[in-house]
């Protein structure tokens, strides 16, 4: 038993799935997260075709098993909860289709998140509370919990009928953003087939142990994310919630979406903190503690790569951060 290394296949969208894998492999990584929908294309899954064809199925796992590749995971990260009219609806169905597709593939775990909805029933953006120390903001929480509630006890439904289960990332921007969020949900809900992507570069923006964040929540973590995050000097006068962020692109090429005809803003020239390889802003000494914690919990867990550093290029980001997880693995 041992963790499988693995990588979240949308930083390599731009090659065929056999090449991303071959060049994954050539890392020494043993595994790939597939994307599946949601804010992102799906280039390495044709998701209508694998529904539709036990065929298509076998030859889509054997591109898998001809390399010693572990298909880790689909991820289908959204908000199916938007109350916007060209998000919501096609990220829920994105992620119902996804959950079906892992049941038909034997994956085990669908990355997503919780998602945000509106402030009121009449909201046409989403909303996200970040601290509800002002009652009108608790009122919108509760309103929020209701609707995730009712959303999400269907699909934890769905998902046991399918055999997989639903893995959260705690990401800012969602109502349910950090363990004891997270926590909070289940016992609220009752939620039996949903729980935690371990990523900890969203928690470590956030000033939170993230050891410690994994002693509360044991066996809810389902599913691992390989990032890491700096934080930078600008955090002295902007705080973690630097609002910092221009305007998207006009290029639609450097545009890299966060929904149907949404894309995510430009990162500030003097951030608070921004997203690095693996290992540049945390040490091979920590990640190595991180892997023993995970594996204290499932020594079989999928541990993705996600790199979105944009100091590098994509092969060249990814193959630093595979050094790093291989070189931390090593303690195990």
């Amino acid at each position: 038993m041992s963790l499988t290394l693995s990588f979240y296949t949308q930083c390599l969208g731009s090659y065929p799935l056999a090449e991303a894998l071959d060049i994954a492999k050539s890392m020494g990584l043993n595994g790939a997260e597939v994307n599946v929908g949601g804010f992102v294309p799906s280039p390495h899954a044709h998701v209508d075709l694998l529904l539709s064809s036990q065929t298509a199925r076998d030859e889509y796992l054997g591109i898998f098993a001809d390399r010693e590749m572990k298909l880790a995971g689909l991820n289908a990260n959204g908000n199916p909860v938007n109350p916007l009219p060209d998000v919501g609806p096609k990220h829920d169905y994105d992620l119902k289709r996804a959950i079906k597709l892992a049941g038909l593939l034997g994956v085990n775990e669908v990355v997503t998140m919780s998602g945000a909805p509106g402030s009121d029933p009449g909201a046409r953006y989403p909303s996200w509370v970040v601290n509800p120390w002002d009652g009108v903001y608790g009122e919108v929480l509760e309103y929020q919990l209701d609707v995730l509630a009712d959303y999400w006890k269907e699909i934890d439904q769905r998902a046991g009928d399918a055999g997989v289960k639903i893995a959260w990332e705690l990401h800012p921007h969602n109502t349910i953003f950090t363990p004891h969020g997270f926590l909070d949900f289940v016992e609220r809900t009752g939620v039996r087939n949903i729980g935690v992507n371990l990523d900890p570069s969203h928690l470590m923006w956030q000033q939170m142990d993230i050891l410690a964040c994994i002693d509360l929540l044991g066996d809810h973590i389902l599913h691992v994310h390989a990032k890491d995050t700096k934080i930078e000097a600008g955090v002295a006068t902007k705080g973690v919630l630097d609002t910092g962020f221009g305007h998207w692109p006009e290029n639609e090429d450097d545009r890299y979406p966060s929904a149907m005809a949404h894309w995510c803003q430009v990162w500030p020239q003097d951030p608070a903190w921004r997203f690095v390889y693996l290992g540049g802003g945390n040490d091979v000494s920590f990640w190595t503690q991180f892997c023993q914690a995970v594996a204290a919990i499932n020594p079989d867990m999928n541990v993705s790569v996600e790199h979105e550093d944009n100091q590098y290029d994509m092969i060249k980001g990814l193959e630093m951060s595979a050094q790093t997880l291989i070189e931390a693995a090593k303690g195990l």
